[in-house]
């Protein structure tokens, strides 16, 4: 490809800026019949034609720049996020990175014919280098939408995986003044986290006094889980409430043991049933059982 320098007369991107620009309302008229286009602004023809013209405009200001090969290009800001929307927006609707990046593909070939028209008169080499310049800037312009389109879909991977983490971290209000977490699965240090900062949040809302952490669920602790249980308990102490953890394993209880870490300060319990059992004697209340003796309390 040869050399590119910017504001020299007649170089390809300064002839390929021109032609974008003379040429903005066809390109965005020949755009919103394409796939890519047409699948995303389904409410209105009108709409997806604007969308077209404004990359139309980020692909003049990038070839203005002489930076076609540039995916980082300045004039691509502007037009990251609709790029990312409609990338997103078809991937959702089942298409693969492969399938999204054939779309981009085919929005060269309506762009090219209005080129070879605008350059008919043209030397061939000219027209040559043109049409090698466009081909590098519409790759160009499929790597932006890719890596934003991946990079938004990582993000809302991220946000879907924090939010299943809150579903499935439930704070229940057993008591007036008593919460409770009943933790089932694996625990990680993210889970861990979103653990602490739900069950605080829970006592300032509900003004509990005591939090009852059950993880009778969890299969096994590592070091950097059971540090976060133990920093969850310290912060509830902290807002006021104490904490107690109930179900601990016997595999559990050794990891803790062997770890080293100091439970001499923490209340447990060998089950959620016998921690609201103290909690509630703690409250001055208490649980009646039937018996055939006679009621018996704990």
């Amino acid at each position: 490809m040869p050399e590119q320098v910017r504001g020299t007369a007649g170089s390809p991107t300064d002839e390929l800026k021109g032609f974008l620009r003379r040429r903005r309302e066809q390109i965005g008229q020949r755009w919103a019949d394409e796939p890519l286009f047409r699948a995303v602004f389904t409410l209105s023809r009108d709409e997806a034609v604007e969308a077209g013209k404004s990359v139309v405009d980020a692909l003049a200001q990038v070839a203005d720049a002489a930076r076609v090969e540039d995916p980082d290009a300045a004039g691509f800001t502007t037009v990251r996020e609709q790029l990312a929307r409609m990338g997103v927006a078809r991937s959702r609707a089942g298409l693969s990175t492969g399938q999204v990046s054939t779309e981009l593909a085919a929005l060269r070939p309506p762009v090219e014919n209005l080129l070879l028209a605008d350059l008919a008169d043209a030397p061939p080499e000219h027209v040559r280098d043109c049409l090698s310049t466009l081909s590098v800037l519409m790759g160009t312009l499929r790597v932006v939408v890719v890596q934003t389109a991946l990079s938004e879909g990582q993000a809302l991977i991220d946000r879907q995986r924090l939010q299943l983490l809150e579903v499935a971290t439930p704070v229940i209000k057993l008591w007036d003044g008593i919460v409770a977490v009943p933790l089932i699965g694996t625990l990680d240090s993210a889970r861990s986290q979103v653990v602490m900062e739900t069950l605080l949040e829970s006592i300032v809302e509900q003004q509990a006094r005591y939090a009852i952490l059950d993880i009778t669920g969890v299969p096994t602790v590592d070091s950097l889980v059971a540090q976060h249980l133990m920093k969850t308990v310290a912060a509830a102490r902290l807002m006021g409430a104490e904490c107690i953890v109930s179900g601990i394993r016997p595999a559990i209880a050794q990891t803790m043991v062997h770890l080293g870490l100091d439970l001499g300060n923490v209340v447990t319990r060998a089950s959620l049933a016998d921690a609201l059992g103290y909690v509630l004697h703690q409250l001055g209340s208490g649980i009646v059982t039937p018996d055939p003796t006679g009621p018996v309390a704990r």
